[in-house]
This record gives C-alpha cells, sequence and structure tokens, in this order.
C-alpha cells in the first residue's frame, strides 16, 4: 500500500468529512500524532487504523488504499469525461461501485421495481 497516496486519500477524505485531525483521532481511537505522521506519509497506515478511518470518513478501505480493480476502471470511465471535476466524480462512483459490490457480495440483492 503506497504510503504517500494513502496519506493523500487520507486527507482529502477527512476534509470531504468535514472532521479535523483532532476530530478523526477521537473518533478512530487513534492517537492524533500517530494520524499526523500517517497522513504526512512518515509512517505507513496499519489495517486496523485504515478500516477505522474509512468507516469515520465514510469512504472504503478501497477509496483510501486505491488499492481495488474497480478503482482502476473507475479511474478509466471517470477520464472519458474531459476531466470536469474528474477526482470528484471518481470519489463518488468508486465510493458506489465498492458498496454496490460489497451488497452483491453479501447476497443482498436490490428491491424488485
Amino acid at each position: 500500500m503506497p504510503g504517500e497516496e494513502t496519506a493523500q486519500a487520507i486527507t482529502r477524505a477527512m476534509a470531504a468529512a468535514g472532521l479535523s485531525q483532532r476530530d478523526l483521532a477521537q473518533i478512530t481511537d487513534i492517537s492524533q500524532s500517530t494520524l499526523c505522521r500517517i497522513m504526512t506519509g512518515k509512517r505507513t497506515v496499519k489495517m486496523n487504523e485504515l478500516v477505522a478511518i474509512a468507516h469515520a470518513t465514510g469512504c472504503t478501505v478501497g477509496e483510501l488504499a486505491n488499492s481495488s480493480a474497480l478503482a482502476d476502471r473507475v479511474q478509466c470511465a471517470s477520464r472519458s469525461t474531459n476531466g470536469a471535476m474528474m477526482h470528484e466524480m471518481r470519489a463518488r462512483l468508486l465510493h458506489f461501485l465498492e458498496l454496490d459490490a460489497y451488497l452483491d457480495d453479501q447476497g443482498i440483492t436490490s428491491p424488485a421495481a
């Protein structure tokens, strides 16, 4: 898991959720100094910390780690929009698609129309 990319994704997710570093530390039970080192790329985030951060910010682990095959496909799709707010659209689309894939994996289907 690339530390710098993950650190940037955590910083963006925290800002999008309207959380300060102190808020995120309190919600996740990760010390603020540890969060600071993670967010500056000086320390690799552990999986349990990444899960807690994802939950607190409303993101998926895949979004923060930028490590899913789905993320690569979404990047391709978002490029077809001529760059119009590509990052924001990619993040939102990825979130919904990962949620959809999770629900499928759990056997939860959409209600009949």
